[in-house]
């Protein structure tokens, strides 16, 4: 009886071992699918699009190791921020510009104010409607994955049902564990940690940011009234072959400044891009990356070398399939010759023995060499700073140049035009630490040459409103007597200076309501 009794034990306790077997298996299988399916919910459903200012935001939620918000602010690299302790990341991204909206808060004087001071409230409607959509996206990639793998109605409603479990933890975390002060000490990743110097101290960046933000959406306001500008600006009658090139310079590292670019590209539907220089701020290699966006435009993009780029910068610039890279070197682009040279001097290496500004001239003057007597004859010289080319004078039509505060032109007695650009990333992103009551402005020229005779016709000169301001301009210039005659100088040529002679030029401007004259 006993033996009978302890077998019958024995096999009761094994099939309550299988019975908790088994249901410690379903129990890990359900957790399983909820954490599997779960995920799947996310990366498919866990983000939106919100409407924050006239910018549209991409808002993402998704599972990770250690909590943490990252900030895109590409092609500066970007922004991580340890705001939270719970194993989930938010992410956030400017995905578009909206036009119509830009244009339609430009209307008015206090729009800008007003979206201010609504960006809070349309950030926190936001995030809440990234939660509720995250949330519903877990839950029902856990309860789909549940029904897919076990069949059962029941296992995949306590798989939802666990998800919703897991989130609404993983959010009550979120926000018991939330760090407001996390914000004055990210962590900068891509240029921004190679070099800190552009941007500043973490404590000037929190307090400039509202600064900043002001900036960029009067910078998207300002391209918005380009379109405006230019539907009121008298027409210039090109013929179907006329070179269109636009002239930029000095970006000093302002990622604002190619925005700049690329919307005159596509909105004046430019041949070509002509850049004399100062693309970066210190020509250190962790600011290469800024170059990038050259190769984004689509175009041939002429280039020299600015007294703040290193010859490191140079072979970034070269590594871009539709780059051009000038220095003492004669290159055909898109019809027109270019002759050009880089800046002598690296400035930000104070060990270098640089030659004086002085010097630039003399420099210039055993350059020209390179240009006598070539056949095809070059058609435009690009130099950064001007007194490099002063020697050019007579030698060649149209001389090109940057590294000035703002735009100056002049026609020499030779009949050598000067074009010299002012600072299409508004003297770079240093205007931000800048305690200057005026500050600088965006600008940058779109030059229409003859595609026979290659001579410089007219151009469309365009000033944005630098730090603060909210201004669009731009201005036609037709060029007189534009196939005259160059003839070279009898003596050693004067600096060009800066000014626009009134008899040089006829000038038709544009300039849209509500912005200064």
């Amino acid at each position: 009886m006993r033996p009978r009794l302890a077998e019958a034990g024995r096999a009761a306790a094994t099939r309550f071992g299988r019975v908790r077997r088994g249901r410690t298996w379903r129990f890990g299988a359900v957790v399983v699918a909820t954490l599997l399916g779960g995920w799947l919910g996310l990366a498919l459903g866990g983000q939106i699009v919100a409407p924050i200012g006239p910018a549209d935001v991409e808002f993402s939620v998704s599972p990770a190791w250690d909590g943490r918000t990252v900030v895109d602010v590409s092609p500066l690299g970007r922004l991580e921020f340890d705001t939270h302790s719970a194993p989930v990341s938010f992410r956030a991204s400017i995905s578009e510009i909206r036009l119509s909206a830009a244009e339609e808060m430009f209307q008015n004087p206090d729009a800008i104010n007003r979206m201010a001071e609504s960006i809070g409230d349309e950030l926190r409607a936001g995030v809440i409607r990234l939660f509720a959509q995250a949330a519903v996206a877990a839950v029902a990639g856990a309860g789909i994955t549940a029904l897919l793998v076990f069949r059962d109605w029941r296992r995949a409603g306590v798989s939802a049902a666990t998800a919703l479990l897991v989130l609404a933890c993983t959010g009550g975390v979120s926000a018991a564990t939330f760090n407001p002060a996390a914000i004055a000490e990210p962590r900068y990743t891509g240029l921004l940690a190679g070099a800190p110097q552009v941007v500043g101290s973490a404590e000037s960046a929190v307090s400039r940011f509202s600064r900043y933000r002001q900036q960029l959406a009067s910078l998207v306001g300002n391209v918005s009234q380009l379109y405006e500008a230019t539907s009121a600006l008298p027409e210039y009658a090109t013929e179907a072959d006329t070179i269109r090139v636009l002239h930029v310079s000095d970006l000093h590292l302002n990622p604002a400044g190619w925005n700049v670019v690329r919307s005159l590209r596509e909105q004046f539907q430019v041949d070509l891009v002509v850049d004399s220089g100062d693309i970066t701020d210190r020509g250190s290699a962790a600011e290469d990356v800024f170059v990038d966006d050259i190769g984004s435009l689509d175009v041939p993009y002429v280039w020299v070398r600015g007294n703040h780029d290193s010859m490191g910068t140079q072979r970034a610039v070269e590594e871009q399939d539709n780059a051009v890279v000038l220095d003492d070197t004669v290159e055909e682009v898109g019809g027109v010759v270019f002759y050009g040279a880089g800046d002598p001097r690296f400035t930000p290496d104070r060990t270098l023995d640089n030659p004086a500004r002085g010097e630039l001239a003399g420099i210039g003057a055993e350059q020209v060499a390179a240009v006598e007597d070539r056949d095809p004859p070059v058609d435009v010289a690009v130099f950064h700073d001007p007194l490099q080319g002063q020697a050019f004078s007579g030698r060649v039509p149209l001389v090109l140049a940057g590294n000035a505060e703002s735009r100056w032109t002049e026609v020499q007695d030779t009949g050598t035009r000067y074009v010299v650009q002012g600072s299409t990333g508004g003297a770079g992103l240093r205007a931000l630490d800048s305690d200057a009551e005026e500050s600088t402005p965006y600008q940058a020229s779109v030059l229409y040459f003859d595609a026979e005779s290659k001579r410089l016709q007219a151009r469309d000169d365009v000033t944005l409103g630098g730090l603060g301001l909210s201004s669009a301009q731009i201005e036609r210039h037709i060029a007189e007597n534009p196939d005259r005659d160059i003839t070279p100088p009898t003596a050693t040529p004067e600096a060009p200076t800066p000014s626009t002679p009134a008899s040089a030029e006829a000038t038709s401007g544009s300039t849209p309501p509500g912005s200064p004259e």
